[in-house]
């Protein structure tokens, strides 16, 4: 009597449930470029897009999110996740000032002095207590949020924007705190050291420029 071999069951079934999950992957690649693509801009789409994009493109902004990531990952546990919330958070309440118009004195100078003194933090290990810590980035992210509000695009949804970057504000401090982790070994902790005085020089490239 001869026995029959039969393909096992699970494998099969894995690929067949893995069908529906990769098309619908393939579609909403398909639809989100496609829906952006649409409304330019202006819209939901293009409000998220906007604000996703606004704080990469500016470098002065790009380095002091990348820095608040970094000094949380020198500073450790709590301050590695406080910090890098804290600061969407403030954000987020400075950018509906912007919208709305609110005058804040010195934005600019205050977005760059943030590279600065955040910069330095990290090239001087400085680990001050948690709530000065916590003080100093909040200050500075009233300052950002407050620019990405009032760039805003007239035509774009407020509401989308605003979401857009404070999620691609966390995203950078994501990026620092990835960086930071090398401060557990010496070399890289002197490589993070660095990278904070470079930060700090950019940020008086641009206090210097204005």
């Amino acid at each position: 009597m001869r026995c029959e071999r039969r393909t096992p069951a699970a494998p099969r079934a894995r690929r067949t449930a893995a069908v529906p999950g990769a098309a619908a992957v393939l579609l909403a690649c398909t639809v989100l470029p496609a829906q952006a693509h649409g409304e330019g801009a202006s819209g939901i789409g293009g409000g998220l897009l906007a604000g996703l994009l606004h704080p990469l493109l500016g470098l002065d902004h790009l380095v002091a999110m990348v820095a608040v990531g970094l000094w949380g990952a020198f500073l450790g546990a709590p301050a590695a996740w406080l910090l890098p919330v804290l600061f969407p958070l403030v954000m987020a309440c400075g950018g509906l000032l912007g919208i709305a118009q609110v005058p804040i004195p010195a934005v600019e100078a205050g977005i760059a002095v943030s590279g600065i003194v955040l910069g330095l933090m990290v090239a001087a290990a400085a680990r001050p207590p948690l709530a000065v810590a916590g003080a100093v980035v909040a200050a500075f992210a009233v300052f950002h949020g407050h620019a990405h509000g009032t760039e805003l695009p007239a035509s774009a949804n407020a509401l989308a924007y605003s979401v857009g970057f404070v999620v691609s504000t966390g995203l950078l401090h994501v990026a620092g705190i990835g960086l930071g982790l090398l401060v557990r070994w010496p070399a890289g902790r002197w490589a993070v050291r660095g990278l904070g005085g470079l930060i700090a020089l950019v940020g008086l490239a641009y206090l210097v420029g204005r």
